[in-house]
């Protein structure tokens, strides 16, 4: 089994997490420092602490859809609450009681846990599996509506980084990447996750 870890830029109050959006939300978001009306509540929207993790989801911004990277600055305050009231994206018998049950935690659980294969600058996957964390209902109102610190467009980041990678560049690349660490958390947050 693949090591699971929460890598992340993180302060003591705060953790950076990743999204991206097409420009109409993205950019708005990013000006604003919130999110704009036509942005849904009520969609399950998934955040990444991990910006190689978001660059391989969004194809460093060149999916359609997903052209610009948002880094979200949270609290870590309703980081850890989103993990507390969190349910795993898929059925494990070591800690469900039974795929019935887990299925009922996974309907009314606010927020959702998938842990993927982390990324290296070539986006091919790494030995450990990293965070991707799914808020719903009452944790996305929670997350646009009192989590949200600030919000900086990243994309150009994101094009800068990539350029030095099709150009072999990859000391240069690794250079300007966000300074991810493991993130502190006691275990009693996430052992239901593990």
């Amino acid at each position: 089994m693949l090591h699971r870890e929460i890598r992340a830029l993180y302060t003591d109050t705060t953790i950076t997490v990743y999204q991206a959006y097409r420009p109409s939300i993205g950019l708005r978001a990013a000006r604003d420092g919130r999110f704009p009306a036509e942005w849904k509540r009520d969609r399950m929207t998934w955040i990444k602490p991990s910006f190689l993790w978001m660059m391989y989801r969004c194809g460093w911004a060149e999916k359609e859809g997903q052209e610009t990277v948002l880094a979200i600055e949270i609290t870590r305050t309703g980081f850890e609450w989103a993990l507390r009231n969190a349910c795993l994206s898929h059925y494990v018998p070591d800690k469900h009681a039974d795929e019935k049950t887990w299925k009922r935690q996974l309907a009314t659980a606010p927020t959702r846990v998938q842990w993927d294969p982390e990324r290296n600058l070539r986006l091919n996957p790494l030995s450990y599996r990293s965070l991707q964390l799914g808020l719903a209902g009452e944790a996305a109102h929670k997350f646009a509506d009192s989590w949200i610190v600030s919000i900086a467009d990243r994309t150009a980041l994101a094009r800068e980084i990539h350029e030095l990678v099709r150009a072999g560049d990859l000391d240069a690349a690794e250079d300007l990447l966000p300074r991810e660490q493991p993130y502190p958390i006691e275990d009693e947050v996430v052992a239901h996750l593990r």
